[in-house]
């Protein structure tokens, strides 16, 4: 395939399109018109389940996006910078959309794959991917598996220098790894700011963490693999076990108890 013809097959997205795009709105969520298909849905909208908090401590898996959307208020979405244009020596810009090309008889079929991350910025995060031929199609699909994957994480303030018992920071220090990645995240003082990648830096604030220090090891530029590092790292503040009694010392959030 010659030159010419890789240029009419190659699809890019435009500044105008990828602003678009990058908009992620909450959309209202209309109650009336929804369907709920398992029994976990009939009873949010039947009322019996009222608190996400039930879900996710009973360990059941959420299987519609419209419980999350009808159980979290104040729910965000921001897409993540996992893609880059092609630039000269390698040096384009950061995108919000990876594309790639599988090569065909027909000649180039390109896809593109984004992911988004979802909260309340009060303890609650989800982290999901979407890949679709199209853009919009993969930002949807990416928005349905992050609402699908929402945890619930604990905070608190775990830094010996700062000692005030709210939930600004984490309790504790944790490592997440993915591929030669490894996060380390650990509390910092009120004040000190997010310290870490600028990606990771979107996940703890949609989390709701003001405060950590971080400290990375590996190939960090290949930004899926630090992403997914950073989820494995925010997993582990709740699957760690724990005292009750340190819990409260280090002024965990109420209603996030220790695993016994």
């Amino acid at each position: 395939m010659d030159k010419k013809e890789e240029a009419e097959t190659e699809i890019l997205v435009t500044p105008v399109e990828e602003e678009k795009i990058a908009e992620v709105s909450k959309k209202s969520f209309a109650s009336e018109k929804w369907v709920p298909k398992t029994g976990m849905g009939k009873k949010v909208k039947d009322g019996r389940i009222a608190s996400i908090d039930e879900i996710i401590d009973s360990g059941e898996r959420i299987l519609e996006p419209e419980i999350v959307d009808a159980l979290l208020d104040n729910l965000s979405a921001e897409l993540m910078m996992i893609g880059q244009a092609k630039g000269k020596f390698g040096g384009g810009q950061r995108r919000v959309f990876k594309q790639t090309q599988k090569k065909t008889k027909e000649g180039n079929k390109p896809s593109f794959s984004t992911c988004v991350v979802v909260g309340n910025k009060n303890g609650f995060v989800g982290i999901g991917y979407g890949k679709s031929r199209e853009t919009v199609p993969a930002r949807e699909k990416a928005i349905r598996n992050a609402k699908l994957k929402v945890i619930k994480i604990r905070r608190g303030c775990g830094s010996w220098q700062c000692g005030c018992k709210e939930p600004h920071s984490i309790p504790f220090k944790v490592v997440g790894k993915c591929g030669s990645v490894k996060l380390m995240l650990m509390p910092a003082p009120k004040g000190t700011g997010l310290v870490v990648q600028g990606e990771c830096q979107k996940i703890l604030e949609i989390a709701g963490i003001r405060d950590v220090w971080s400290k990375t090891i590996g190939q960090t530029r290949t930004t899926n693999n630090l992403i997914k590092a950073c989820e494995s790292a925010l997993s582990k503040l709740v699957s760690t076990k724990l005292p009750e009694k340190y819990v409260e010392s280090l002024g965990a959030v109420e209603g996030h108890r220790a695993v016994a």
